[in-house]
């Protein structure tokens, strides 16, 4: 589906499939969408879990409400040092970084047209957080071996944050490319969130057959 290019398309970035026409998710409304989704999934996991790790320093001895067995337990997750990788606890990242996106996303639909630095800037945090969760998930998969429920709506969320900005700044010309890489972005963004989505999935069900039957 495909929608006219909106202001916030420069001239010349207008070379995607259909030249003069960008796909839905790539329109500004469209992106603000998935922004905002994605920051709100993001927020509430992100709030939950700092709720989690304030009744762990006040009590100890809390159980968590994702410790659901051995391999699933936000409470075992929080007490690695994986936790806390740059000196503080990662749950303040997702505090801070969500509520900034939505806030972020609410502008851009607002203002219409922004600068290509602010989409840069988009850029710059989708990359972050993709390196980071991907750190976070091989930790919790192969290093910790232990499952956050909340961790992993995390995931899930940056997980299209990070493809649907990387693809529409593509066909907007934000990051360049070929025209032949800008109708893939166009056309297959989509699979490249399938495909990251099965790829995690993949990597629990065979490290974890046990977990979501204990």
């Amino acid at each position: 589906m495909s929608v006219q290019v909106s202001d916030d398309v420069a001239p010349a970035s207008a070379a995607s499939a259909d030249p003069g026409r960008v796909p839905s998710f790539a329109s500004r409304y469209g992106f603000a969408l998935w922004l905002l989704i994605t920051g709100i999934v993001g927020a509430a996991a992100s709030f939950l879990l700092l709720y989690e790790r304030v009744q762990l320093w006040m009590n100890p001895d809390h159980i968590t409400a994702c410790d659901v067995n051995p391999w699933v337990s936000c409470g075992e997750v929080m007490g690695s040092w994986q936790a806390a990788t740059f000196g503080f606890p990662n749950i303040f990242i997702g505090v801070v970084a969500f509520p900034v996106l939505i806030a972020a996303t609410l502008s851009m639909a607002a203002a219409g047209r922004m600068p290509r630095w602010y989409y840069l800037g988009l850029q710059a945090g989708a990359v972050f957080a993709m390196g980071f969760i991907t750190w976070l998930w091989y930790s919790a998969v192969f290093s910790i071996g232990v499952l956050c429920p909340y961790c992993m709506v995390v995931w899930a969320a940056v997980i299209p944050f990070f493809v649907v900005t990387t693809a529409r700044n593509i066909i907007h010309g934000v990051l360049p490319a070929s025209a032949a890489v800008r109708r893939v972005a166009a056309d297959w963004w989509w699979v490249a969130v399938v495909v990251l989505y099965l790829l995690v999935i993949l990597s629990i069900v065979l490290k974890f057959p046990h977990a979501f039957t204990y």
